[in-house]
């Protein structure tokens, strides 16, 4: 039974490992049971020619056997053949619906792990404890269930039955087998169906067990997530240590500016713009306590701000840092540009920098 307190589903680290250790949903019943139905009905499908190569193989083991001079090499490799031929097939069916079956239930898996020797694994008493666990026993009544109900539908299949098999006696011996068979062959298929039946309920549960192991409690959850993702804490400190980063090196990069675009007071971007350069380019953006320290950065360096919000927003939202304003921003840009030189030029024409807005 799982635990109480595992209540959460596992994680896709948690069903992976479990993977490599061989963990997955597969019933060896329906394996078993897809590779027996395919064999018995290529077995009943061969029905006719087979039994002709079986009577053949038979007939010519007898005159050969009557001859003077009989030589057992020509029989043996009749024999081998009508072997081959009857059996080959048969095998190649049930191997492939086993394989087919067992890689559409849990995939191709090949875990290193779950093949590693173990020495417990050799020791007499942990076998013991196992039968006779509660493990054990429901394996042991996962067979007695199917194997009572097949039982019982031999016994009804036989009852139904039961008149023509008292009279079979009467018929004769070509009619009886015919009869035989088709009464065996009843028992065959609705046995099938059982087994199908089962092996279908059987993997269920299989699946439905493997995800009650592999559930995890918060705890647990917690701690996989500080060795996935390490611990949240540190991930905090780390991202705030990235974004004073960041800061730092827009405010340094606000220094060397052209001009400031304000909202006036939500947002702020520090274009830079040089002849050499095809279109002007955002050093730096801010919004709120960033775009106030860059706007007295600005001051500082003595550096234009100017205001004109539809232009700050878009530049804000549509370029990233050190990326080159879009075509549709030209027109807007480029008149701010030229009032900054228009602006620049006067006052250096009167001896006296420009100030700040």
């Amino acid at each position: 039974m799982a635990d109480a307190h595992k209540t959460e589903k596992a994680t896709p680290h948690r069903r992976r490992k479990a993977r490599e250790q061989g963990q997955v949903a597969r019933s060896r019943d329906l394996s078993g049971t897809l590779a027996l139905c395919g064999a018995l009905g290529l077995i009943v499908w061969q029905g006719t020619s087979a039994a002709h190569l079986w009577s053949d193989l038979f007939r010519n083991s007898i005159e050969e056997a009557g001859h003077n001079q009989f030589s057992c090499m020509p029989l043996m490799l009749w024999a081998g053949w009508v072997i081959l031929r009857c059996a080959i097939p048969v095998m190649a069916v049930a191997w492939c619906l086993s394989l087919g079956s067992s890689v559409m239930q849990g995939g191709v898996l090949i875990a290193g792990e779950a093949l590693t020797p173990k020495m417990e694994r050799l020791n007499p008493g942990n076998k013991l404890k196992q039968i006779f666990s509660i493990t054990g026993l429901s394996g042991l009544l996962k067979s007695v269930l199917p194997f009572a109900a097949i039982v019982y539908v031999a016994i009804i299949v036989v009852g139904k039955h039961w008149a023509e098999l008292l009279e079979s006696s009467n018929v004769r011996t070509p009619a009886f087998l015919r009869f035989l068979c088709s009464v065996v062959l009843e028992v065959i298929v609705k046995a099938g169906v059982i087994m199908l039946a089962w092996s279908g309920v059987d993997y269920f549960l299989t699946w439905r067990k493997m995800e009650s192991d592999l559930k995890m409690s918060r705890e647990e959850l917690r701690q996989e997530s500080k060795e996935t993702e390490g611990n949240p804490h540190t991930k905090l400190r780390v991202r705030r240590i990235q974004r004073q980063m960041r800061r730092s090196q827009m405010l340094r990069e606000t220094q060397r500016a052209t001009v400031v675009v304000t909202n006036p007071t939500h947002f702020a971007v520090a274009l830079l713009y040089e002849l050499d350069m095809e279109a002007p380019v955002v050093l730096a953006k801010g919004q709120n306590l960033l775009a106030e320290r860059m706007k007295d950065i600005a001051r500082e360096k003595e550096i234009p701000i100017l205001e004109n919000p539809p232009l700050a927003r878009a530049l804000y939202k549509s370029v990233e840092v050190g990326g080159a304003i879009p075509a549709g921003l030209y027109t807007a840009v480029a008149e701010i540009l030229a009032f900054v030189y228009q602006a620049q030029a006067q006052a250096r024409r009167g001896g006296v920098r420009p100030s700040a807005n």
